[in-house]
């Protein structure tokens, strides 16, 4: 049997909103993979490297030049008989890097049983059947637009941005007010649905207002964030200063001029990552990503609901709709990551500081392991697990190992490491840094820490 460490080429997409050229680190990691003969053009925007099975961009084996999704069927044992079984022959999860100049859609990822009735009625806008939540670890500061703000914050712009209260209609900003007053972080289960439904009520008496009414109310928005700096919005709520806020309001003007983003972000968390920070999105959480450069792994799937930022389809009616309207500070939804229990780490790599820290979310497709290897000789030994794995280094140079096989790694190959392979990381530089993205259903490594 082929030992279960294939290279991959891996394809990447060239979005209007990508990083140009070789600003771009999703284009910058295709061309490490001699086999993509590809070639950066430096006006062209590069967004999205897909590691995967999904069909819109599939995965290959370098050496055969046959996909992995025709691999790990022809073979079920490289995913496990579990994972293949469950998610019908397909990697469950679809591993990203995302290079973000300016804006993407503000949007959300509908459920499995929404999933399926949108591809039903509309195969052209939504591809496929599955849901999609998904994970953002940040390779350099990114910032993005995240859940909805605690309703406080919600209060405090509708009473200090005119323009946004104008748009929505003073009866409307006067029903949420008096819907949530006092009860803004009620634990009780009746009041907090009872807040989600004036939520819902005050995002949809934005979204469904007609492009004149935004494009006369963002030219006034625009207007008083240039005038007012410091003091706009009433100085800013807890989580973002008014200056903070303003040049957020100049900087997408500039992107979508008198989009109705602009006013989106005033009920949205606006959320800074450092590098090694994360996020977990659940299926129907809103969000918009902004810019940065980060790793992104999400069940298989590319549905996409939008509204706002984009020249694509727009589905408002179905937005407004599914949102599960959960409003909450942007510390419940930053990921705390924690060391990995099931890697050892030889002499060199522990005396220089080297880690594995995996970030788990509370769902069983994927997981991530970051891994950093401190110097020259650094090697981490990875466990077998009872299910896939995909591996992509992102800096640095070293190699992996799994069985016999040994491959040299640079920043951009990326590697498919089959179930009950022990895989070793070894560095041959200063720092050596991966990330592997891995699903297992029942073993050590499974989302909810049992075996």
């Amino acid at each position: 049997m082929q030992v279960p460490l294939i290279q991959l080429q891996c394809g990447v997409n060239s979005y209007e909103w990508g990083k140009v050229g070789k600003e771009s680190a999703a284009a910058k990691y295709a061309t490490a993979t001699d086999a993509n003969q590809f070639t950066i053009e430096n006006e062209k925007p590069y967004a999205e490297l897909w590691m995967g099975t999904h069909p819109s961009l599939p995965s290959k084996d370098v050496e055969t030049r046959r996909s992995l999704l025709d691999l790990i069927q022809d073979n079920k044992a490289l995913m496990s008989t579990e994972v293949s079984e469950k998610y019908g022959e397909k990697l469950p999860f679809l591993f990203k890097v995302l290079s973000i100049r300016k804006a993407l859609s503000i949007q959300a990822h509908p459920n499995k049983k929404l999933a399926e009735e949108l591809h039903r009625k509309d195969p052209k806008n939504y591809p496929d059947d599955n849901h999609k939540p998904e994970m953002t670890i940040a390779v350099t500061p990114f910032d993005g637009l995240c859940g909805f703000r605690p309703l406080k914050e919600i209060t405090h712009f509708l009473a200090t941005v005119p323009s946004l209260r104008e748009l929505v209609g003073e009866g409307a900003a006067k029903e949420f007010e008096e819907a949530v007053s006092g009860r803004e972080t009620s634990g009780s289960a009746e009041e907090t649905q009872r807040n989600k439904k004036a939520l819902q009520a005050i995002f949809s008496a934005l979204m469904t207002k007609d492009k004149s009414a935004v494009l006369a109310a963002a030219k006034e928005l625009v207007a008083s964030a240039e005038k007012e700096g410091e003091n706009f919005a009433g100085g800013g709520g807890p989580a973002n200063g008014g200056k903070e806020l303003a040049d957020l309001v100049i900087r997408l003007n500039g992107q979508f001029e008198g989009d109705i983003g602009l006013f989106v972000l005033f009920y949205l968390n606006y959320v800074k990552l450092e590098v090694g920070e994360a996020m977990f999105l659940k299926a129907d959480d809103i969000h918009a990503y902004l810019s940065g450069d980060i790793i992104e792994c999400m069940a298989s799937s590319d549905n996409v609901v939008r509204a706002g930022f984009t020249p694509k389809f727009q589905d408002i009616p179905t937005l407004t709709s599914m949102l599960t309207y959960s409003y909450a500070p942007i510390s419940d939804q930053k990921m705390n990551p924690a060391d990995y229990p099931y890697v050892t780490l030889n002499r060199t790599a522990y005396s220089s500081s080297s880690s594995a820290i995996l970030y788990d979310p509370p769902i069983e497709e994927f997981s991530v392991v970051k891994t950093e290897l401190n110097g020259e000789g650094a090697k981490a030994t990875f466990e077998a697990i009872e299910g896939p794995s995909v591996v992509i280094c992102t800096a640095g140079s070293g190699s992996i190992s799994v069985g016999p096989k040994t491959q040299q790694v640079k920043a951009g190959h990326v590697f498919f490491v089959g179930a009950t392979a022990e895989c070793i990381l070894e560095s041959d530089s200063e720092s050596f840094t991966t990330f592997k993205a891995f699903c297992e259903l029942s073993g050590k490594e499974s989302a909810n820490g049992t075996s």
